[in-house]
């Protein structure tokens, strides 16, 4: 239910991240990607990618070639590479809300360099959705890309991880609610 005063569409911000191993205490950010979307608030249809970024950022220290394997991300591609902190924000401040799959992941990384996600409140498309209920045996995000019949060109990248999550929440269950729609619930 809209409230009186409140636009019939809104902005929110996908991100995902590539890093050096999964500590957000010890590793660091290797890749951010983020889209902010505009979305319909009464059916959480999505309408288009208003701003997108992708960048890399050097760690500072070497990739662990296990890590690299999953991401592809070696350290001659990020080598004296910084993300455009300046557009990052801009797009983190237009968002009403920041969506990750696997948000618990995804934020403490991202909150450790940008204050401002931490200002905002979260949602999880891999929590926040019951996808075992839905028929899918999996929550992974490349499982249920798989399962919805979603090509990615490069697994585990961050842009490309990002534009197909989109696109798997812009899709609906049987119930005629996008799935994104349904995460929108977790916000009331």
């Amino acid at each position: 239910m809209l409230k009186s005063n409140e636009s019939p569409l809104g902005l929110a911000c996908f991100l995902d991240v590539e890093t050096t191993g999964l500590s957000p205490y010890k590793d660091e950010i290797v890749e951010l990607a983020l889209c902010l979307f505009e979305f319909r608030r009464d059916n959480g249809e999505i309408i288009r990618i208003v701003d997108q970024y992708v960048g890399l950022r050097d760690p500072g220290k070497p990739i662990p070639p296990y890590v690299s394997n999953i991401h592809g991300i070696k350290d001659e591609d990020v080598r004296g590479k910084r993300l455009d902190d300046e557009a990052i924000r801009e797009m983190v401040n237009n968002a009403e809300f920041m969506v990750a799959h696997n948000a618990r992941f995804d934020r403490d990384f991202v909150c450790r360099l940008y204050n401002e996600c931490a200002q905002k409140p979260w949602l999880c498309s891999m929590s926040g959705i019951n996808w075992g209920k839905k028929g899918f045996r999996s929550r992974a995000l490349q499982n249920l890309l798989r399962d919805h019949k979603i090509k990615v060109d490069k697994a585990h990248r961050a842009d490309h991880d990002v534009k197909a999550a989109l696109r798997l929440l812009a899709q609906g269950g049987n119930d005629g609610r996008t799935y994104f729609g349904e995460l929108l619930d977790k916000l009331k």
